[in-house]
C-alpha cells in the first residue's frame, strides 16, 4: 500500500457536465474536512479549479462550514 501525503482533484462534474458549482464546492469541502478529522495521513489537499468564479465559490463555501453557516 502506498502512503499518500497529498491528493489533488477538480471541481469534480462542474465544468461540461454542468453540475452547479455551489452544491459541488460544499460537498467537496465537506468531505474533505470530515476525512481530515478522522485521518491525518494526509498533509496536503489541493483543488484544482478551472476559474475565478469557481475559486470564490470554494471560497465562500469553505469560509460557511468553518464558521458554521454552512
Amino acid at each position: 500500500m502506498r502512503s499518500l501525503k497529498s491528493v489533488s482533484f477538480p471541481s469534480i462534474s462542474t465544468g461540461a457536465y454542468g453540475y452547479p458549482v455551489e452544491p459541488a464546492a460544499r460537498i467537496a469541502l465537506q468531505t474533505v474536512i470530515e476525512f481530515l478529522n478522522k485521518d491525518e495521513s494526509l498533509d496536503e489537499v489541493i483543488f484544482v479549479l478551472y476559474d475565478s468564479g469557481t475559486h470564490r465559490t470554494y471560497e465562500q463555501a469553505l469560509q460557511d462550514l468553518v464558521s458554521g453557516s454552512g
